[in-house]
């Protein structure tokens, strides 16, 4: 069973050409970081490439793979074909969990059409662990495909971690990508992957799946044109590609006919086959995949003989494409991804089928490599303590003997304090009592220097000259007021956060903190302008601004909230900053992804993560550090600045517009802001007047255009942003509950 990593790369190695993807996950979400696309010389299996060539051809382009990409970090996963593969899945009789392997491994004895010996397989529970009915899925490839995609990668020196099946991979991708798809056990939707030489027919259900290889696939097509034109296989390949514009499209689509009526006459009969065999299950879709999806006029063909929509996907739904990369290279080869889609997802640990055909003695001998340097070390470290104790020992042996009169003397003078003690036990008790009490007076003034302190290294993390000196005529025009050059810079190209609300509160015990509700919706600030006498709603706010300003452990502590269960008691504060930026790429002023190892691009988070990079300490000295990333102690929430939605209080100012065209002013309602106006609120920049609010784009009839969910098209200005994160206190300790009452700030409208 694949364990889940933090990064993966996932490689397809087909006669055609290499597809990698390196996939890092980040919670539930699934992110592209890297990928690579590298057609073949030649194409590996044309009839004119000899067994030795073609091994050279893979050769190179995994050389090419290795020098263009770091791979030598993350865990590898690849995929062998699906010739000479098994999968069945079988309901088990009822037997406890510890005899499960027991009879798995009977069943696929009886099971798996080759002999046990001569195969790499694995199984998985398909069925809930709970369930009484006990479903596995046993999954099995002759040794001799295992080993020859394996000798390619070891030649460039390439450990393999996984390996997996390609249709088991288009089965994982599907139920990840496209859960629409496989809702039910009574509709299947078949995936049909197009490689050179065969393709997979992968049927996928809620909880099943079923497949089978056909053995024609994109050189077969190659090879009719090469026949009927009398052409070697390299140029009837390009008269393939190009036969959409070639003079000559007519004579090549009808060499190809008879091939285009094999293919699709084998797909539907399989398809028979499998709906013979599952009379309650319904084939509605057909997701169609692979380098051979692009010949022109197959796909068409095949919805015409199947009478089945068939579609041709153009992206992932959702897997997203980190910045830096060209998402238009990777939306070009999105057809060939599908099996290495699948494959990240199950290195990630985030796949339905996790087998792993990887040979037993590989993986064992992987895993004691990893060990060896960590035994080594701790039988060196064990001798060397042990050496250590018992020098010791002697050493201190020698010593006690050479003491004997000094211990005779202390012992004296400690039966003389001993009695001395005794006769000011009266007097001591009054002392540690006034002690308890000056300390209680005192202690609520401990750490009232610290918050500012932790407020201004905060704000000095944001951006400013020091830390994007490229734009440090911008900041000093901005702290000088000169608005001229100022707006010299476009406004989408502004380094900027402009910060609206900044709170900073201690919490004695930091796991189980809550995070303010400091940055109040402008939605929010209007009813309260209304004047809504609803006691709920008012009570609501009351205690949100009562958090912002004193914090949950005081209000707790107070009896005004309910307290929490015990936790960890890690000292630290909360840190709640809410704002808004016209930098049209603001992400990488908050959180960049992948710039640790570049201080020139680090963003606001960056700078938090390494603070003691960021202050010139040492990481010993550095009294502060982010708590963690976690969705419960880490949230940057981030949306369009636009009016009409929920975003945080004060970003921007509201300005008045009358309407030229309509004069005569009439009364407002429910806008909250009182008199007679004829005309629209729209929200500017407070020293720029520049409007920062979104703005709805017109069609040609002068209506709001919408895109094809229906949604309505913005023109995008700036953009707000809340973040909300935990620094823990290194050199705080438990004791440090006094700081509560002194030890928090609450800012509203701070500009950088």
């Amino acid at each position: 069973m694949a364990a889940g990593s933090d990064a993966i790369w996932a490689v397809d190695l087909g006669n055609y050409s290499l597809k990698a993807l390196h996939l890092v996950s980040v919670g539930d979400v699934v992110q592209v970081i890297g990928f690579d696309h590298i057609p073949h010389g030649k194409i590996a299996s044309s009839s004119g490439v000899s067994a030795a060539e073609r091994e050279e051809l893979i050769a190179i382009s995994l050389r090419q793979f290795v020098q263009r990409n770091e791979i030598e970090y993350d865990p590898l996963i690849i995929s062998v074909p699906s010739q000479n593969s098994f999968a069945r899945f079988v309901t088990l009789p009822p037997v406890e969990a510890k005899k499960i392997p027991e009879i798995v491994q009977f069943e696929a004895a009886q099971q798996i059409p080759f002999d046990i010996n001569e195969v790499q397989w694995d199984y998985q529970l398909m069925s809930d662990p709970d369930s009484p009915e006990k479903r596995v899925g046993i999954f099995a490839i002759k040794n001799e495909v295992v080993n020859s995609g394996l000798e390619q990668f070891e030649r460039e020196d390439l450990q393999v971690s996984y390996v997996q099946m390609a249709p088991m991979a288009l089965y994982n991708y599907l139920l990840f990508d496209r859960p629409d798809l496989v809702s039910s056990d009574k509709r299947a939707t078949v995936i049909i992957n197009i490689g050179a030489d065969s393709t997979d027919l992968v049927v996928c259900t809620a909880s099943n799946v079923w497949q089978r290889c056909i053995v024609m696939g994109g050189n077969t097509f190659t090879q009719a044109i090469a026949d009927a034109f009398k052409l070697s296989a390299e140029k009837a390949e390009k008269l393939k590609r190009t036969a959409p514009v070639s003079k000559y499209a007519r004579q090549i689509f009808q060499a190809m006919r008879p091939v285009f009526t094999d293919w699709a006459g084998e797909v539907q009969r399989s398809l028979g086959f499998y709906t013979s065999s599952n009379p309650d299950v319904r084939i509605v879709r057909v997701v169609a995949m692979g380098g051979g999806t692009r010949l022109r006029g197959l796909l068409k063909y095949l919805t015409q003989t199947l009478q089945i929509p068939v579609e041709k996907p153009d992206a992932f739904k959702r897997l997203g494409i980190a910045p830096g990369l060209s998402s238009a290279k990777f939306h070009e080869n999105v057809a060939d991804f599908g099996v290495v889609y699948g494959l990240g997802l199950q290195g990630l640990g985030m796949a339905r089928i996790e087998s792993n055909l990887l040979p037993k003695s590989m993986a064992r001998s992987m895993a004691w490599a990893g060990k060896t340097k960590s035994f080594i070390a701790a039988a060196v470290l064990l001798l060397a303590v042990s050496l250590m104790c018992l020098g010791r020992v002697g050493w201190d042996k020698i010593t006690y003997a050479k003491q004997e009169s000094t211990r005779a003397k202390i012992k004296n003078v400690v039966v003389q304090a001993q009695e001395i003690m005794q006769s000011k036990d009266s007097i001591g008790q009054k002392e540690a009592s006034i002690q308890d009490q000056a300390r209680k007076e005192f202690k609520l003034f401990e750490y009232r220097d610290l918050v500012p302190k932790l407020q201004e290294m905060v704000i000095s993390a944001l951006p400013n000259a020091k830390n994007n000196p490229d734009q440090r005529a911008l900041y000093e025009a901005f702290a000088a007021g000169d608005i001229a050059k100022v707006m010299a810079v476009p406004r989408n190209q502004r380094k900027q956060l402009f910060i609206t609300h900044i709170s900073i509160y201690y919490a004695d015990k930091l796991a189980s903190a809550q995070f303010n509700k400091t940055a109040l919706s402008r939605r929010d600030q209007m009813s309260r302008m209304m004047g809504s006498d609803e006691s709920s709603l008012y009570d609501e706010q009351m205690m949100a601004e009562l958090e912002s300003i004193y914090g949950k452990e005081y209000l707790q502590a107070a009896g005004m909230l309910g307290t929490s269960q015990e936790t960890a008691k890690e000292t630290g504060f909360v840190v709640t900053i809410a704002g808004y930026s016209p930098y049209e790429r603001y992400e990488t002023l908050l959180d960049p992804m992948g710039v640790e190892t570049d201080r020139n691009k680090w963003g606001f988070v960056t700078r938090i993560e390494h603070l003691d990079q960021f202050l010139g300490l040492d990481p010993n000295s550095t009294p502060f550090e982010l708590y963690s990333r976690q969705v419960d102690h880490f949230v940057l929430e981030k949306g369009i600045v636009d009016p009409s939605q929920e975003m945080p209080a004060g970003v921007g100012e509201i300005q008045f517009i009358p309407d030229p065209a309509n004069p005569q002013p009439r009364a407002v309602g429910m806008m909250g802001f009182g008199g007679n106006v004829n005309g629209k609120q729209i929200l500017v920049d407070p020293m720029t007047r520049e409007e920062i609010g979104a703005e709805p784009i017109l069609d040609q009839y002068g209506r709001p255009a919408v895109d094809a969910t229906g949604k309505a098209r913005l023109k995008e200005r700036d953009h707000w942003f809340t973040l909300q994160f935990k620094l823990l206190w290194k050199t705080g300790s438990e004791t440090a509950g006094a700081g509560t009452a002194s030890g928090q700030t609450s800012t509203t409208g701070a500009g950088k």
